[in-house]
């Protein structure tokens, strides 16, 4: 559910996570009616982890962001270390999920490379989303 008077960022940026996970799902579920079970799989396992990556990718931004905010006047300006580790742990959490799927339980890591690829589909419909609606349905 979206708040009424959020920034407009804020309402896109939930769209976009909702959106990934729809995209995944609707892809996986066109996988598995035109291929196998196990690319399915993947396709699912590549969208929940682009969502995983966006949600991550968030939070660190918006702690960048506060550190950067609270410290304006300050001459030198220091950002948490956690960010930076919410900044590339991402990547090393999305290469180990994929190599152990992968090497365990044989879903091909194609599916789970195009099931990535849901979050850049969902932030493209999220982008028409906001060019075709109208200003004042944009917050639904």
């Amino acid at each position: 559910m979206e708040m009424v008077g959020a920034p407009q960022y804020e309402l896109t940026e939930r769209r976009i996570a909702r959106l990934t996970l729809a995209v995944g799902a609707a892809a996986s579920l066109g996988a598995g009616w035109l291929y196998s079970w196990r690319t399915a799989t993947g396709v699912l396992i590549g969208a929940l982890l682009a969502w995983l990556n966006f949600i991550f990718l968030e939070r660190a931004m918006n702690a960048v962001t506060r550190a950067s905010t609270a410290q304006a006047g300050s001459p030198q300006a220091r950002v948490p270390i956690g960010s930076y580790f919410g900044l590339f742990a991402r990547y090393a959490l999305i290469a180990g999920v994929v190599y152990v799927i992968f090497s365990r339980l044989q879903i091909p890591v194609l599916s789970m490379l195009v099931g990535l690829c849901a979050l850049g589909a969902a932030a493209i419909l999220a982008t028409v989303w906001e060019v075709l609606s109208p200003e004042g349905r944009r917050t639904e």
